[in-house]
């Protein structure tokens, strides 16, 4: 079976950020740290939202792609695997939301 692409981008940023380069736009994330990652990762979601509203199909498939990269370089930033993402929602997976949420909010 393929690699899944989410996994591969993945595997470059912990490329990038093992072995940092002057010309990565993922090195000079890391470098930055965790306040510009987080903010990066803020303005893509707002993206999402605006393209969602009002935005053509291809401006939601862009600004999506872009959340997804910004948040696997999170997840790369604070060593969290997609994998480990994955396992989540297949957790979740067939679990009414509300149910779920309730759960969550009752463990807390």
């Amino acid at each position: 079976m393929p690699e899944h692409i989410l996994d591969a981008v993945y595997r470059v940023i912990l490329d990038r950020k093992a072995s940092p380069s002057d010309n990565s736009y993922t090195a000079s994330l890391m470098a930055k740290g965790i306040d510009k990652i987080l903010k990066k990762v803020g303005e893509e979601a707002t993206e999402v939202v605006i393209a969602g509203k009002g935005g053509t199909r291809e401006e939601v498939i862009c600004e999506s792609a872009d959340l997804l990269y910004h948040l696997l370089v999170l997840l790369g930033y604070r060593d969290i695997s997609p994998g480990e993402v994955y396992d989540e929602l297949g957790r979740r997976f067939g679990v009414s939301g509300l149910d779920e949420k309730a759960a969550r909010t009752t463990a807390a």
